[in-house]
């Protein structure tokens, strides 16, 4: 990735089922106040990461941001739960990039009845 700005990633494993979560669509929104600008929407390769980075670094500008996690799709397809069991379905996750040169990479831990995320390397 270029060394003359920011960019952002994830990788969203399955933790219940031992893989990477693949198929799985990601929406990433700017926040400004209560305004809310979708961006972009993505999903996951079979290495549950995107195939380019979420936020190029040509695009990439400090600020709050938000990521969705459309992990109830993702369960029902990938076997993980049944439409009678769904507890998880969208997951947004809202974060800060204050850094303008910086990768910041936002990993989720998903299984069918929690998940965690933190900032990543």
């Amino acid at each position: 990735m270029s060394a003359d700005g920011g960019y952002l990633t994830t990788h969203v494993l399955d933790t219940a089922q031992g893989r990477p979560a693949e198929n799985l669509q990601i929406d990433l929104y700017r926040l400004d106040g209560e305004s809310r600008q979708h961006l972009t929407t993505l999903a996951t390769n079979d290495d549950g990461r995107t195939d380019a980075p979420i936020l190029p670094s040509d695009q990439f500008a400090t600020g709050e941001y938000e990521l969705v996690f459309h992990a109830g799709a993702y369960l029902r397809v990938s076997g993980g739960i049944s439409d009678t069991d769904k507890f998880l379905d969208a997951i947004p996750i809202r974060f800060t990039m204050t850094e303008a040169n910086s990768h910041y990479h936002v990993p989720l831990l998903l299984s069918p009845y929690g998940y965690s995320t933190y900032r990543g390397s």
